[in-house]
């Protein structure tokens, strides 16, 4: 089975590359690890002036600020690593304040070595070292307290920012952060050593305490890109070219553009980067007249290599790579299905396919640029702050340590603003106009140029013995691979075949928990594909694919095998070898959500069916245990209604439960969007789709009733954001099939699709 070697245990902080430091400031008591030096602390995130600063600091009022390091989009991930830190340190919820850092590499990840927001990883990966930094805090402060009252620290008690003893006076965190006396230092492993409560003895974890984000979001305190102000900035509006990528300028005619009001420039990006490619920046005085230059400018281009491509070429692609046996690299390679289907009772051969789909959040990418003598100041918000600042290094030709990152609140990510395209064109405006740009996509924009999901094909080929036994599977994955493009290797996965590194992010989810002794999966780059449509992550990355092909495969087989594919699936999930306790946790997720939904026992209308999946998402390493039942009704046109979505996760250990249960829901009603809804279009290089007229993502009047299981079993806590995005497709899909006979393999699920197979 191959693993992801590059991410290590998830439960495991690497803490050897920092020690952490405890001290009193002017400012107050400051917490965080002593980590590279890198930006002068004046650009820092940072709130107090201990140098280092970190991970939170109390101030001389008794305010505890935490630094959170990762994007928050609106999945609340700084109030999260907040409640983390106020369960250990004792504070008061009340006195619990959040603020985002910057791109210092002082506040890259523990686990990662980099500063990402993505895979479900936030929780999973930093619950440790923010349960740490929590304790180490209140190890600090209670001594201090002890020498102050004359006793010792084993005869204190903390709670609510207040350390008291039952014989003297009680003091706050403000009393003691003001006395001065708050210094400890801790080594790696006395960090280590550090012994943090059991679950039994949580007062905050497990609670659903406010968002802290939300209130100066309601207000308008809470700034976003799009919000930036700087003084003297000017505006900048991209015109993009109409292939994807490849295409180069030729010539630009800006004369009527100079008769627009505040018209400043016309910029043509020399991206060295490679990011983006045939694009032009009218900069102006405001995004209005920004706008109308853009508008006016006369471009004309040569459309490059993949100007005549479309999604059929795409797909053909595809095809003709899987036929071939030297195809791809090995993820999994177990047994040997080759021979075992040869004497296999019942063979079954499908194939699978995903579209390109967009991630279009509501806050278009935009991106301010300043440039303050040597450093570049970037306002952006971004979910790869190490990355991102590279490449806005690269379009001003400037050394990577020179650029400043101002993390701003996320209005929507999802994986698009895992890339820094948005900051290319600020910045290359900024540097030719020499004042500071705001850079502000057009809908239009934003859609045709996204990183998007790319467009996948799937074959599937599996038997089973005499007794409907599943003997044999093989899996072929063949898409772009989003990962590879980035360009760092230790984001790829070494191949089983040693055929060199593969990018596992396009097919995590295949490496599933199902017990079957001949087991392939290869993975295919489609070159065609990377160049025609560079493709990024997007919500809930390769298992939204590959779990569409895996558990629709799974409900084939259990119909061939005249089994109910419910307890088919129990029947896999038998936890043998290297899948044991991950089968076990995932079967109890599927036992919930069948239990919850009534599943077996209900007495459904003609035309309604109930379906079921369950997925190891994100990955095998990080997994969030989750399974779906969908409750579906066809009409006899095929046109697809879901009445209900049951989804039951195991969350390990879960820090706010409102927050758990609104990401599951979202989650899932974005699964839903991509399983019914969301298709783009490749035509001549370009994409077709350009708003949501034509891009059609579910809308508020086709939301069914969604039930949210949550099981808490106090395991180490894992991600919530994306799992449960991969379970429903191939559970609507699944209960289709059960309603009217009619095996869908191509998402979305259309009407069309589903009438021409029904039963009739």
């Amino acid at each position: 089975m191959n693993k992801h070697v590059k991410m290590g245990k998830p439960e495991t902080s690497d803490l050897s590359r920092r020690s952490f430091l405890v001290g009193s400031a002017a400012t107050g008591l400051v917490l965080g690890y002593a980590g590279v030096t890198g930006i002068d602390q004046s650009f820092a995130a940072a709130p107090a002036n201990f140098d280092p600063s970190i991970w939170y600091s109390i101030s001389r009022d008794g305010v505890v600020t935490v630094t959170c390091g990762k994007a928050d989009m609106g999945q609340h991930i700084a109030s999260t690593m907040a409640q983390i830190v106020c369960e250990e340190l004792g504070a008061n919820w009340k006195d619990m304040r959040v603020q985002l850092a910057s791109n210092d590499p002082k506040f890259n990840d523990p686990v990662l070595g980099a500063q990402i927001t993505g895979g479900s990883w936030s929780t999973l990966m930093n619950f440790d070292a923010m349960s740490r930094a929590g304790a180490a805090g209140r190890i600090a402060l209670t001594e201090a307290a002890a020498a102050a009252m004359g006793v010792p620290a084993s005869e204190l008690t903390v709670r609510d920012s207040m350390i008291s003893h039952p014989k003297k006076k009680p003091m706050t965190f403000a009393e003691i952060v003001r006395s001065g006396k708050a210094t400890k230092s801790f080594t790696p492993d006395e960090l280590k050593a550090i012994k943090l409560k059991t679950p039994d003895q949580y007062t905050m974890i497990g609670v659903a305490v406010p968002q802290l984000d939300i209130p100066p979001k309601t207000r308008g305190a809470a700034k976003y890109g799009i919000d930036v102000m700087l003084p003297g900035m000017v505006y900048g509006a991209v015109v993009t070219p109409p292939v994807r990528y490849g295409a180069t300028v030729k010539s630009v005619d800006d004369s009527t553009a100079k008769k627009v009001p505040g018209f400043i420039k016309t910029v043509t990006l020399d991206d060295k980067t490679a990011t983006t490619t045939g694009w032009v920046v009218a900069v102006a005085n405001t995004y209005q007249n920004a706008r109308k230059a853009a508008e006016a400018l006369k471009i004309t281009y040569d459309g490059g290599p993949n100007a005549k491509l479309s999604s059929q070429s795409l797909l053909d692609e595809a095809k003709r790579l899987q036929a071939l046996d030297d195809s791809g690299q090995f993820f999994v390679k177990e047994g040997d299905p080759k021979a075992a289907l040869t004497s296999a009772a019942k063979v079954l051969e499908a194939e699978y396919t995903t579209n390109i789909n967009i991630h279009c959040p509501m806050e278009p990418m935009n991106a301010a640029a300043e440039f303050k003598g040597d450093i570049l100041h970037v306002y952006s918000g971004n979910q790869f702050p190490t990355r991102s600042g590279a490449i806005a290094a690269g379009a001003a030709g400037i050394d990577p340590k020179h650029v400043v990152l101002h993390q701003m609140w996320l209005g929507g990510g999802f994986g698009r603003r895992l890339d820094a395209d948005m900051m290319v064109p600020a910045v290359q405006a900024a540097k030719a106009v020499g004042k500071p740009v705001k850079v502000i996509y057009s809908r239009e924009n934003d859609m045709t140029m996204d990183f998007s999901r790319p467009l996948t094909y799937q074959k599937v080929k599996a038997g089973l013995d005499g007794d409907g036994k599943l003997i044999a599977l093989s899996h072929d994955v063949v898409s772009a691979w989003p990962t590879a493009r980035w360009g760092i290797p230790d984001f790829l996965t070494p191949s089983v075949d040693k055929k060199g590194p593969l990018d596992s992010f396009t097919v995590n989810g295949a490496d599933f928990f199902y017990t079957v002794p001949n087991h392939y999966v290869r993975a295919i780059k489609s070159e065609m594909a990377q160049n025609a449509t560079p493709s990024g992550q997007l919500r809930s990355v390769a298992p939204g694919w590959t779990f569409w092909a895996v558990e629709s495969m799974i409900d084939e087989l259990a119909h061939a095998a005249g089994k109910d594919p419910a307890q088919f699936r129990i029947g896999l999930l038998d936890g043998k070898g290297e899948n044991a306790g991950g089968a076990q946790r995932l079967r109890n997720t599927l036992l919930a959500a069948m239990g919850l939904a009534g599943y077996g026992t209900k007495q459904l209308a003609k035309g309604e069916g109930m379906g079921v999946a369950c997925v190891s998402s994100q990955e095998r390493k990080t997994a969030s245990w989750t399974a779906c039942v969908a409750h579906v009704a066809v009409a006899s046109s095929g046109e697809v209604t879901v009445k209900k979505l049951t989804v039951a996760t195991d969350v390990g250990t879960q820090v706010n439960p409102d927050g758990i249960k609104a990401q599951v829901s979202g989650a899932a009603l974005w699964g839903l969007s991509l399983a019914l809804y969301e298709k783009a279009t490749l035509k001549d290089g370009g994409i077709e789709q350009t708003n949501f007229d034509s891009y059609t993502p579910l809308r508020m009047s086709q939301m069914p009733e969604v039930e949210v299981a949550v099981i808490a079993n106090g395991e180490h806590a894992t991600g919530v954001g994306e799992p449960a995005v991969t379970v429903i497709a191939p559970a609507i899909g699944n209960a289709v099939f059960n309603a009217v006979g009619a095996r869908v393999r191509s998402l979305p699920i259309t009407a069309e699709a589903v009438k021409a197979e029904m039963k009739t």
